[in-house]
């Protein structure tokens, strides 16, 4: 810091590396008086016209307003509010086209004057210091002012970082585009003003030394300023050499100290401040007079324009507008410049509004214009690299762009670029090295915001997060004392507390869930202990036994089915015989057929053998039914061995009725079959005609007594197993 006013106080120059000496042409606008421009019918004010956000909106269409009056309300000193630059109707408010090298629409307040301009009410102040520091920076904010010398940074924003901490306050004055000339106008119409204006800063700011810094060709303002200031010893002028760019506040700093401002740093990190003369006027502007910033000084230029010079024009005004007050003829073969010939921009459409930033209005014609050169391959000539102000690399810088890497961009300090344009100005293969640079620069921007954007919408989150969790804990917090007081005024009803006994509960629960049964166990052959499964395979032979006997019973009584079934049909068959005299008589015919076939063939052992026969056919039966009754008999008792004393009764109670209900019915079944077989043959024999009845008897006569013999052992047979039946039904 004292490097700083040692080197200031031995009213030395430094020089800075770099710069060129390009051809100046101030001579074509600084020798006419500013003089104020027309009015215009249709203004269009952006709303943000400055390094920062836009403000809020206060007005809507249809509302009036006053010149001065404030069109928008910024949160924070760096949301700058824009300010109706005369009285009129708001007819618009929407997008409307930019002054900016792209030309994007940019959202606009359109108000439609009504030709009084007629002012707010105002407020001068005859005296700033009555006011306070806080109160003056507040005042500043409130005019909407931003630096004019090309930034557009905050004014207020910029004097508050920076309060305290300043020893040494530059004004620049430099202005060494050359084209431009409206700070040289600025310093020789209105010098008080501008004298006016850095006091204001200095007794907000109480720096140690104030200075002036003009270029050596500005030789009126230098004169202009000196009677101004009428031998006051506060503010001091230090005219510089003329040297493109001398103007930027880096390379100013450098040449009046000879320090160099840190990269990535500003220059009040080293207690140094820089305003230009124009923010000044500005700043005396807004404080004394109460006037916004609504208008500006713009250099109007080049040799397409008839009538050059400076007018101060109000913000807004539609650039094709003021450039037909000065005489210029549209031609589509010349572009309009924005700025001047290093830093400047075309203008891609005319009707885009002027703004804070709107310094200079360059129109050129073929003498001073000619068609870019085509773009060629870099050579590494390293020419850009000698020009360079800030000891940069623009090659290398340039491929990175090219390749879009911003972070070796940001290492190669792309950021400490000026845009002073030496680059571009002086490269022998044409590229527009400053172009490519101002796209990386809003493409590293553009990630940073969002990055920055990510970066809140987290912290809300989790703020919002923290939030719900404290109302989430408050809320449990709430539901856990009623919970608590229900349970003390039941525990004072009940005596006993509700929750405790359901946890003795529970307690008691898991204890006898935890206690494990008792597992069989047994030791193998090789001497281990197994696991003892002979109660699971003893249920498991239960259960295939008990599923084996239902398959059983469901065969038997099917096939007790089926052979009733049969033997309904032999009976049906027979009665439907017996019926017909026709089928009786070939019933009877084929009887004596068979008859006497038999009587041929057989003997007296063929009819012991049919008797034998039925006899063994019953006693078969019986013994079936009796052999079933066993086998039932014998599961129940493996299953009543097997499985619970109490399930093995039932089980055998049930398998004893089922055998005794099956024994009956097959007794049933057999005896009904053999009456009514009995019965039909009786009525097939009745049914027979006389001439039939007669056959027989004669056959009958002339049989042989073997077949006698036969037939009284069938009827024997049938008697005996008939007498059989009764007795078991008797018994039963």
């Amino acid at each position: 810091m004292a490097d700083v006013l040692t080197n200031f106080n031995s009213g030395k120059l430094w020089d800075f590396s770099g710069g060129i000496h390009p051809p100046e042409m101030k001579s074509q606008s600084n020798h006419t008086p500013i003089r104020p421009a027309d009015l215009v019918e249709t203004y269009y004010v952006p709303v943000k016209q400055h390094a920062g956000n836009a403000g809020n909106l206060l007005v809507n269409v249809g509302d009036k307003v006053l010149k001065g009056q404030p069109l928008t309300q910024g949160e924070g000193l760096r949301n700058l509010p824009v300010h109706a630059p005369t009285s009129g109707v708001i007819t618009a408010i929407a997008s409307y086209i930019a002054a900016h090298p792209s030309g994007l629409p940019e959202l606009t307040i359109q108000i439609q004057a009504d030709g009084k301009d007629e002012w707010r009410k105002q407020h001068p102040i005859e005296d700033f210091l009555s006011q306070t520091p806080e109160q003056l920076i507040e005042k500043i904010y409130h005019a909407g002012i931003a630096g004019l010398g090309g930034a557009v940074f905050p004014t207020a924003a910029k004097i508050q970082s920076a309060e305290n901490k300043v020893k040494l306050l530059i004004i620049n004055g430099a202005e060494c585009e050359p084209y431009i000339t409206c700070d040289d106008r600025l310093m020789q119409d209105r010098p008080k003003e501008i004298i006016e204006g850095i006091r204001i800063l200095r007794y907000i700011l109480r720096p140690e030394k104030v200075v002036i810094a003009i270029e050596d060709n500005k030789p009126k303002a230098v004169k202009a300023l000196k009677h101004a200031l009428k031998g006051a010893n506060d503010i001091e002028i230090r005219v510089i050499p003329t040297k493109y760019p001398s103007g930027a506040a880096k390379q100013l700093i450098q040449v009046l100290t000879g320090i160099e401002v840190p990269s990535g740093q500003r220059s009040s990190s080293i207690g140094v401040l820089m305003h230009n003369v124009g923010t000044a006027f500005a700043i005396k502007r807004a404080v004394i007079n109460d006037e916004p910033l609504i208008e500006r000084v713009v250099t109007l230029t080049g040799d397409k324009i008839p009538h050059k010079g400076n007018l101060l024009v109000r913000l807004g005004t539609p650039i094709s507008a003021l450039l037909q007050q000065v005489g210029y003829q549209y031609d589509p073969r010349f572009p309009v410049f924005m700025g001047g010939p290093m830093m400047g921009f075309i203008l891609p459409n005319l009707n885009a509004p002027v703004t804070k930033v709107t310094n200079c209005l360059l129109a050129p014609d073929h003498f001073e214009y000619a068609e870019p050169e085509p773009e060629q391959a870099c050579i590494r000539c390293s020419a850009c690299s000698d020009a360079c102000p800030v000891h940069l690399m623009p090659q290398q810088l340039y491929w990175f762009a090219r390749s879009e890497d911003h972070q070796k961009s940001e290492q190669y300090a792309l950021q400490d670029c000026i845009e002073c344009g030496l680059c571009a100005y002086v490269c022998p293969s044409h590229i527009p090295l400053i172009q490519y640079f101002r796209q990386e620069k809003a493409k590293i921007w553009e990630i940073k915001e969002q990055a920055q954007k990510s970066h809140e919408a987290k912290l809300r989150f989790e703020a919002r997060q923290a939030r719900l969790e404290k109302e989430e804990r408050a809320r449990k917090a709430r539901t856990q004392r009623a919970a608590e007081a229900r349970r003390e005024e039941i525990a004072k009803q009940k005596g006993v507390d509700p929750v405790q006994a359901a946890l003795e509960r529970l307690k008691a629960k898991k204890q006898s869930d935890s206690e494990s049964p008792n597992v069989k166990t047994f030791v193998d052959e090789k001497g281990q202990l197994q696991p003892d499964n002979s109660d699971i395979m003893a249920q498991r032979k239960a259960r295939r036994l008990a599923r084996q006997q239902a398959e059983q019973e469901n065969a038997v009584s099917a096939q007790s089915q089926e052979n009733s079934a049969q033997n309904t049909g032999k009976n049906r068959t027979a009665l439907d015989t017996n019926s017909d005299p026709k089928k009786a008589a070939i019933a009877a015919a084929l009887a004596r057929a068979k008859a006497k076939k038999q009587a041929q063939n057989g003997t007296v052992q063929s009819a012991n053998s049919a008797e034998k026969r039925v006899e063994n056919q019953g006693l078969a039966e019986q013994v079936e039914t009796q052999s079933a009754v066993e086998k039932t008999k014998e599961k129940t008792k493996e299953n009543t061995t097997t499985l619970d004393p109490k399930k093995a009764a039932i089980a055998a109670a049930i398998a004893r009725a089922k055998a005794k209900k099956q024994a009956q019915n097959s007794t049933a079944q057999s005896a009904n079959s053999a009456e009514k077989s009995v019965e039909n043959q009786g009525l097939a024999e009745q049914a027979e005609t006389p001439s039939a009845a007669e056959k027989t008897q004669e056959n009958t006569a002339a049989l042989d007594p073997k077949k006698a013999a036969i037939a009284s052992a069938i009827a024997r047979a049938k008697a005996k197993k008939q007498a059989k039946e009764n007795r078991s039904q008797e018994k039963e």
